[in-house]
């Protein structure tokens, strides 16, 4: 395996910060692009002990040909590409009907777009070599209300990823791309992400450090696993919607509120990143560590899955030759 270069878009802060400690402690020099210069320099200050060697980026993921060029940069400056993650985002919370048309816009341009102009930028400079690793994001939960053009850009990111496989393998090229999906994760989103509630936001379901995912991604990279979840959680609803969508329909209008808001009102001035970076000094985490898991969930890899649905598949059979034999 080749030296890794990696980049991280939204490297600045939550998912992105911790996913660039994780690959700077594996060996990575690490390229870290984001809006927020002096976050960035802070990030890659993190680095610094680690004796790897780093590069600062200062891009919005919406402007494709500054993803570009800053690709170039990398390359000239650290070397090929060998991995790129896509951790940049950006949200908006309230009703459907009352968000602006540019603020679905820029929430969609960010986490969808941004991923899509991230890969390509990845993908056209891995092709000249061969080989190389992309990976995206996408979310466990099932799409809530209040979310729900992140859940449209999530699902589209997801739809992307599966569309692109194929040309990757019929071309021939040992390019890996892979799809980590993530609960929730306690990041700086839920103080920064447009609010349009009147309350303050908070997690649904159970709640995971950024170190967690930081984890998910290197394996995803490194073991070039096609799918990683994290996780088992989500499942059980996944299934009860697809067995009876109207009654999930239903538990999500009585319960999905109050499940994300909080009881106490939003300040009319609070910050937040959707058109611009907020200001001040953010890591990795959010303001939720009280709740949040620090153990390692299960991670369900493709292998891991394939292993589970074959168990369950023999097990069925195996209950069905029993059942009919005792018929007999």
């Amino acid at each position: 395996m080749p030296h890794q270069i990696a980049v991280i878009t939204g490297a600045g802060a939550g998912i992105g910060r911790a996913t660039a400690r994780t690959l700077a402690r594996a060996g990575c020099d690490v390229a870290l692009i984001g809006r927020n210069t002096a976050r960035l320099e802070d990030a890659a200050a993190e680095l610094a002990e680690l004796h790897i060697r780093t590069l600062t980026i200062t891009a919005d993921v919406t402007d494709a040909e500054a993803l570009e060029r800053a690709a170039d940069e990398v390359e000239a400056t650290l070397g090929p590409i060998t991995l790129w993650v896509n951790c940049a985002g950006a949200g908006v919370s309230g009703q459907f009907v009352e968000l602006s048309p540019k603020e679905i816009q820029r929430a969609t341009d960010v986490t969808y777009l941004g991923t899509v102009f991230g890969t390509r930028a990845a993908l056209i400079r891995m092709r000249r070599r061969g080989y190389g690793t992309i990976v995206n994001l996408d979310a466990i939960s099932l799409p809530r209300p209040l979310r729900s053009i992140e859940s449209g850009a999530r699902a589209a990111i997801r739809a992307f990823t599966e569309s692109l496989r194929p040309e990757i393998l019929h071309d021939g090229d040992r390019i890996h791309l892979s799809l980590v999906s993530l609960p929730a994760i306690n990041t700086p989103r839920f103080v920064w992400t447009r609010n349009r509630t009147g309350k303050r936001l908070r997690p649904a379901g159970p709640l995971f450090e950024p170190e967690i995912a930081a984890e998910a991604i290197s394996r995803a990279a490194f073991g070039r696993h096609r799918d990683v979840r994290v996780g088992l959680s989500g499942i059980g609803r996944r299934v009860a919607a697809f067995l009876a969508p109207t009654l999930v329909d239903r538990r999500q209008a009585v319960h999905a509120y109050h499940q994300q808001l909080e009881k106490y009102p939003a300040p009319d001035d609070a910050p937040d990143n959707l058109f611009a970076p907020v200001a001040g000094a953010h890591g990795a985490h959010g303001p939720f560590d009280h709740l949040s898991r620090r153990g390692m969930p299960l991670l369900l890899t493709t292998t891991l899955r394939t292993i589970l649905t074959g168990t369950v598949l023999a097990a069925g059979a195996a209950a069905l030759v029993t059942a009919l034999r005792r018929k007999r």
